[in-house]
């Protein structure tokens, strides 16, 4: 059978795609790029906005009026908040929750009595991350979390934390490095809590991959300023782990975090970055805002602009708050309406743009190993143009020849120039 799979949302979603393409492969099918093409469509959802929502709906119905004659598989935080409203839209064969997606696929072969051809399953063939035309892996490290901030419902859609063991992650690693895979990053809905359940942590495993992995690049996804464990930048003495983390803030002011349910504050955070930048060259650290929040005053707004200017992130995730049913922060007084949102989101857009102009300039007249992906081709015959990324995750183009064959590669290169149009440095060979 030709299986096609789509994700919604979060890098976790990615991760579990990816897990569920390797499975089907191993059952026997293949995994096809478009939903034209394919017997059954696997949908991951997402829920984490009411937007989110929305475009979760518009994508089971796309799938549908693309393909009707496909089986249509939905899951994820959409799936699992709303199962009846999935299950009932137009097309949609099988809905698999959350707390059953890691059996995914034995539940979509049994319910929908997919064929095995084992036979197929043997024979080698390319990974479903470059059949996507994807060259960094997302691995599902952990599912769920322990804390209730008071905005989100992906708790309640994920559920309690379940950690996978160290063995299995290295494994999984070390089998994606077999089939040529440069790069993973560590994902889950809760990194930072990663082993709570193991008696371990999340050092534990990230020295684990170190050590018993061949793994050129190691990267983490979002993880919660107040999890890392002491001495954690440690970790970064291995080059192999790039200097770039992602630690969502949500505010720059304390007040507007405590109505969060946040359990970091400002100064907390501050010191966090100070010491990661002062113990790792070039370390880039990116992070979500939520804009109008509940009673966001004009003076918070100020405190939470100020801050995120004096830490000078290299990339912001912005947010104008939207009301979840079922969370704390839907019950809150005060909201903040519609165009004082916009403002404040226009003005944070504006300065995370410069903030990150900022930052890609620091590294102009560097050199640095790039990653290069998929290249694109140009105007000019015979041209095409590489985007791939440092180590600290800053986007870098390169033209050249069509014969260069850089893509999955790593190579020095000198960067020479800003193109700010593409939010990225321009390269040439070292």
């Amino acid at each position: 059978m030709r299986i096609h799979l789509h994700a919604l949302g979060c890098r976790l979603n990615e991760a579990e795609l990816e897990t569920w393409a390797r499975q089907f492969k191993a059952g026997g099918h293949g995994i096809v790029a478009a939903p034209e093409a394919a017997d059954v469509v696997v949908l991951n959802t997402c829920a984490v906005t009411q937007e989110a929502v929305r475009k979760s709906r518009q994508l089971i119905k796309r799938a549908h009026q693309a393909n009707p004659s496909a089986r249509l598989v939905v899951s994820g935080c959409y799936a699992s908040l709303e199962p009846d409203s999935a299950a009932e839209t137009l097309g949609v064969d099988l809905v698999v929750e959350n707390p059953d997606k890691d059996r995914l696929v034995e539940i979509t072969a049994r319910e929908l009595d997919l064929p095995l051809m084992p036979a197929i399953a043997t024979e080698p063939g390319e990974t479903s991350l470059f059949t996507r035309g994807r060259h960094r892996a997302f691995i599902k490290v952990q599912d769920g979390c322990r804390y209730r901030c008071t905005f989100c419902i992906v708790t309640r859609a994920r559920g309690e934390e379940r950690s996978r063991p160290i063995a299995d992650i290295v494994e999984e690693i070390n089998a994606l490095v077999a089939q040529g895979v440069q790069e993973a990053a560590l994902t889950g809905v809760h990194v930072g809590g990663y082993g709570s359940d193991l008696g371990t942590d999340l050092s534990a495993l990230i020295a684990a991959i170190l050590a018993d992995t061949d793994l050129p690049r190691l990267r983490l996804a979002s993880v919660e300023p107040w999890d890392l464990p002491e001495d954690f930048f440690a970790l970064f003495d291995d080059p192999r782990l790039m200097p770039h983390m992602h630690l969502p803030l949500q505010s720059g002011s304390d007040t507007v975090l405590r109505r969060m349910a946040r359990r970091c504050k400002t100064a907390e955070f501050e010191r966090l970055v100070t010491e990661a930048r002062t113990r790792i060259p070039g370390f880039n650290v990116t992070t979500d805002i939520i804009v109008g929040f509940p009673g966001e005053t004009a003076s918070e707004w100020a405190e939470s602009r100020d801050f995120v200017e004096r830490i000078g992130f290299g990339h912001l995730h912005i947010f104008a708050y939207s009301p979840r049913a079922g969370t704390k922060a839907a019950t809150l007084p005060d909201r903040i309406d519609k165009s004082t949102q916009k403002a404040r989101s226009r003005e944070l857009h504006a300065l995370g743009a410069r903030l990150r102009r900022d930052n890609l300039e620091t590294m102009r007249g560097e050199q640095a190993e790039v990653l290069w992906e998929r290249p694109r081709r140009t105007d000019t015959p015979g041209q095409v143009i590489y985007t791939g990324y440092t180590p600290n995750f800053l986007r870098v183009e390169m033209p050249g020849p069509v014969d260069w064959d850089l893509e999955n590669r790593i190579t020095r290169v000198r960067l020479t120039a800003l193109n700010p149009e593409a939010d990225a440095l321009l390269a040439e060979p070292a």
